[in-house]
């Protein structure tokens, strides 16, 4: 059946075919990728955030789908369609990274290298599990945003656990701005400014102060407005 999702009749008759067929897949069928994409259904077309919580929870649970790990964490991390608890959020975020999800590993390592307790032996563990997780989403999955989160650390140092260090911070500034992370290209803007962790050199600071402002430019035309938050009921 073709359906013209310009009509309203023709999307509400697509959604509730879509969520009958989420349904076999995931509960006749067992495919953790359709139970996963059954709790998006639940979370961006119904806006039933307890549902898709708990799916998220369950799928992870049940057949360690990585990518319902990493969302039930992020689910527990707010309180969204549960209970606020960033232990368990921290738990579930660290376990879709150790099952190799980007987004695990970036949200378990930003966690995991905040002030917050997150159920670690002490702050040193905690921290230094955190650095490993984003060095992991860096390295491996070459996310802008997990390599720009480490190079501030290293920016800053932490407190009795990691030390400053400028040239370990330019290498990851230079990696995210790379691809595509406007706020690392001002850093090194500024580190080239400045001379640290890496020679003065006011050229190479303009260079990457206009690279900034270019990416800045172009993230507000590209950025999407989606809009999911208005549920529609199959």
């Amino acid at each position: 059946m073709a359906y013209d999702l310009k009509k309203e009749e023709d999307v509400k008759e697509y959604l509730k075919n879509l969520h009958i067929e989420y349904q076999f897949g995931c509960y006749s069928e067992k495919k953790p990728e359709v139970c996963h994409l059954l709790g998006d259904y639940y979370e961006a077309v119904n806006a039933d955030m307890a549902k898709a919580a708990s799916l998220y929870k369950t799928t992870c649970d049940q057949y360690n789908y990585a990518r319902s790990c990493a969302k039930f964490g992020d689910f527990k991390a707010i309180g969204k369609g549960c209970k606020k608890d960033l232990p368990t959020a921290y738990k579930y975020m660290s376990k879709s990274c150790e099952l190799n999800d980007e987004s695990g590993c970036l949200h378990a390592g930003v966690l995991g290298t905040s002030k917050n307790d997150v159920g670690e032996k002490d702050r040193a563990t905690q921290v230094q599990a955190g650095v490993r997780y984003l060095k992991k989403a860096c390295d491996v999955y070459n996310s802008d945003k997990a390599c720009f989160y480490l190079s501030g650390i290293y920016l800053g140092g932490i407190e009795d656990v990691i030390e400053k260090n400028y040239k370990e911070a330019y290498k990851l500034s230079l990696k995210s701005c790379e691809h595509g992370n406007p706020y690392a290209c001002a850093n090194l803007s500024q580190m080239h400014a400045r001379g640290e962790g890496a020679q003065k050199n006011p050229e190479l600071a303009a260079t990457f102060k206009k690279r900034a402002i270019d990416l800045h430019e172009e993230l507000k035309r590209v950025q999407p407005e989606l809009k999911f938050h208005q549920g529609v009921n199959p």
